[in-house]
């Protein structure tokens, strides 16, 4: 080869030019400064009417803090925040909460840490996987750097997990246990309750680590929620027939009512049936549940029973133990009849999260399983939506009565009737 062969050899590659990638970039950065610049006007306003003995403004601008970059879905971005000087006392001071002092990736990718952790991906390929997302900073995340992260989340779940509850109250509970392989042969059951406050928000009550659906392991979770304050039962509990939650809960708070999941139930049934009659019994099912009055429900299952019970005696045994339990949404308000007749608010969750996946070598300890699990649930209950109709909750909570979906009402306003 000749010299100039090698020099040519030897120079490094050019980065290839994606036009349309840095016009996103340019895009963001101008979008994140317009924020930062709405963020300091609003906190100037509130300084307007400080002055000095001079008459000069006692806040004002001056400069930005050194410039920075935060890694986001669609690669590096160049940010600065600008920065005020308090004349007076020196006791304002400006921080963006778009941009905090110590922000350094976007929210999407610190998701995105715990859920390749959970596809398999192992800590040392955390930087090869994100490369394609971030570029170059994606060096930045190198195996050290995510087992801070991890340790960081472990102790994060800890603490949550010793907060306080006094001040908490929940109307109804979601509970499922979400099951994952880890190392060892070991297997994970993650005991889960979701919540909904009196104001309709949903809420992530417990994530815990159980032997898998006990209810020793149910009775340890919900003791301790109420030896931290929670002492208000929930007045309506959803979840799978098979939880040995029911035992636990009847025992640790006695006065809540137990709703049984369609969703499980009907698969329960069905998964009994031979697939040429699973049609048919499924449409049975779905009167039952979408009677409009609970004396309607329990005929639909009069008539199920007797049409399928002679040729397929397991299957509406299984349907048939859990009668009352089907039915307890009947004696609540009807607008709240589709978020508590199934444990869908922790299903769909788990929709994208799920963990009953194939053993892999790189699904990681218990603890860090747990942890990841949290961070990723606590990410998804920022999205989170009201229930419908919350104003109804607070009748709940007051005790009034429903029937069939609708407000009773009172003994003296049916006598003055």
């Amino acid at each position: 080869m000749t010299d100039s062969t090698l020099r040519a050899l030897s120079q490094p590659e050019p980065e290839v030019s994606d036009p349309l990638h840095e016009l996103l970039r340019q895009g963001a950065r101008d979008l994140i400064a317009k924020a930062v610049e709405a963020e300091l006007a609003t906190f100037l306003a509130q300084y307007a009417d400080t002055t000095l003995e001079d008459g000069r403004q006692a806040v004002v601008r001056n400069g930005y803090l050194p410039e920075r970059t935060v890694q986001t879905g669609i690669g590096a971005v160049t940010v600065k925040v600008p920065k005020v000087r308090d004349r007076s006392d020196g006791q304002a001071c400006f921080n963006s909460t778009l941009l905090p002092p110590y922000l350094k990736r976007a929210r999407s990718v610190e998701e995105l840490i715990p859920w390749l952790y959970l596809k398999g991906v192992s800590t040392g390929d955390y930087q090869e996987a994100l490369s394609a997302l971030l570029g170059d900073q994606a060096k930045g995340l190198s195996a050290n750097t995510v087992s801070r992260l991890k340790a960081q989340w472990l102790d994060e779940h800890k603490a949550w997990c010793q907060r306080d509850l006094a001040d908490r109250r929940y109307v109804y509970w979601w509970a499922d246990g979400i099951y994952s392989n880890v190392r060892l042969d070991d297997r994970l059951c993650l005991l889960v309750i979701i919540g909904v406050t009196e104001h309709g928000r949903k809420e992530l009550v417990a994530v815990e680590d159980g032997h898998r659906e006990s209810e020793a392991s149910w009775t340890e979770l919900l003791t301790g929620l109420r030896e931290r304050g929670l002492i208000e039962a929930p007045r309506l509990a959803i979840g799978d027939g098979a939880l040995g939650f029911w035992k636990a809960l009847s025992k640790v708070y006695p006065d809540t009512a137990h709703q049984r999941c369609w969703v499980h139930k009907t698969a329960n049934v069905l998964n009994k049936l031979p697939k040429s009659v699973q049609p048919k019994v499924k449409a049975n099912l779905h009167e039952i549940w979408m009677a409009e009055t609970r004396e309607a429900a329990h005929q639909a299952f009069d008539r199920t029973l007797k049409r399928f019970g002679a040729k397929y005696p397991q299957a509406m045994d299984c349907l048939a133990k859990d009668r009352d339990e089907l039915l307890a949404f009947y004696d609540f308000p009807a607008e709240h009849w589709v978020h508590i007749r199934t444990t869908n608010p922790i299903e769909s969750t788990f929709a994208t999260v799920r963990l009953r996946t194939k053993r892999s070598r790189n699904c990681g300890s218990r603890d860090t399983t747990l942890a990841m699990v949290f961070k990723l649930l606590q990410s998804a209950q920022k999205r989170w939506r009201r229930i419908k109709h919350f104003q109804k909750l607070e009748l709940v909570v007051s005790n009034v009565k429903f029937q069939d979906g609708e407000q009773v009402a009172d003994q003296s306003d049916r006598t003055a009737a």
